[in-house]
C-alpha cells in the first residue's frame, strides 16, 4: 500500500493506493484485484477487498466503490451498498465516519481529497474523459456542499498511466488542444509519425490548479510500465487483449 505525505499529516483521515500484491487472486487477477466488474471469481474479490480495509482497521462491508462510467457524475455517501446497487457515477465523497471511499482503476488517474478540519473526504476516478468531462470539479464541489471548504482542501494524484506509457493519435490530440491550447505542452511527439505521447496526470493536475485546492501530491508510479506492482488495462491490450485486474485506491474518515 502506498500513502502520500499530504494525507498522511490529514487528522482523523486515513488512506492508501493499494498494490496488485497481498490478495488470493490468480492468474491475470494476481493477486490483489478488487474490481467487481472484473471476471475474476467474486468470492476472491470480496476477500481482496475485506483485506485492504484491514489495512485501515474497518470491516469490509465499509468500503463503497461505483460502477464507474468516466463522468462527470458524484454521489454522496452515507453508508456502503450492496454491489448490485453501485450507482453509475466517478465520483464519491462522505462526511460519514467508518465509510471507505474506493476508487478502481487500471491506468486512470484515482484522485483522493480530504479536508480534514471540516470532517469531509472525496475520491474521484479521472480517465481522460472523465477529467475532460470535470469529475474533479464536481467532486470538489461535492465536498463543499456537505461543509468543505476548497482552499482547506488537500488533493493526492495517484498511481496512473504515464507519459512514457501513453502514446495517443492525433484524433485525440487535436480535440483537447481544440479545447484548450494550453494542453499541447502535454504532449510530446512519439516515435511514430503524426502521434504523441499524452501526459494524463499533468492534465488531472493542471484541472486541480485551476480550482481554489492549494496543497496537492502528485505520485510517480507508472501503472503500465510497472507490471509487478499494478494492473494495466493498456499493458493489457498491447499484449494481446482479455480480462485484467483492477486497483484499489481508498480514502476513509476514522470512525
Amino acid at each position: 500500500m502506498i500513502t502520500a505525505d499530504v494525507l498522511n499529516e490529514a487528522s482523523g483521515v486515513r488512506h492508501g493506493f493499494f498494490t496488485r500484491r497481498g490478495g488470493v487472486s490468480e492468474g491475470a487477477y494476481a493477486s490483489l484485484n478488487c474490481g467487481l466488474g472484473s471476471k475474476d471469481d467474486p468470492d476472491r474479490v470480496g476477500t481482496n477487498r475485506a483485506r485492504a480495509m484491514d489495512r485501515f482497521g474497518v470491516p469490509g462491508e465499509s468500503l463503497a466503490t461505483a460502477y464507474q462510467v468516466h463522468s462527470d457524475r458524484v454521489a454522496v455517501v452515507e453508508k456502503p451498498w450492496a454491489a448490485d446497487e453501485r450507482p453509475q457515477v466517478d465520483g464519491l465523497v462522505t462526511r460519514t465516519k467508518g465509510v471507505a471511499l474506493g476508487i478502481l482503476t487500471a491506468d486512470c488517474v484515482p484522485v483522493l481529497f480530504a479536508d480534514a478540519a471540516a470532517g469531509v473526504i472525496g475520491a474521484a476516478h479521472a480517465g481522460w474523459r472523465g477529467a475532460r468531462a470535470g469529475i474533479l470539479e464536481a467532486t470538489v464541489a461535492a465536498m463543499v456542499d456537505l461543509g468543505a471548504r476548497a482552499q482547506s482542501t488537500v488533493a493526492v494524484v495517484g498511481p496512473c498511466i504515464r507519459q512514457e506509457s501513453y502514446e495517443v493519435g492525433p484524433e485525440f490530440h487535436a480535440g483537447f488542444t481544440a479545447d484548450d491550447p494550453g494542453t499541447d505542452r502535454l504532449f510530446r511527439p512519439s516515435s511514430r509519425e503524426g502521434h504523441f505521447m499524452f501526459d494524463l496526470p499533468g492534465y488531472v493536475v493542471r484541472r486541480l490548479s485551476d480550482l481554489s485546492i492549494k496543497t496537492f501530491e502528485e505520485l510517480p508510479y507508472d501503472t503500465c510500465a510497472d507490471e509487478e506492482r499494478f494492473f494495466s488495462y493498456r499493458r493489457t491490450t498491447l499484449n494481446g487483449g482479455g480480462d485484467y485486474g483492477r486497483g484499489l485506491s481508498a480514502i476513509v474518515l476514522e470512525p
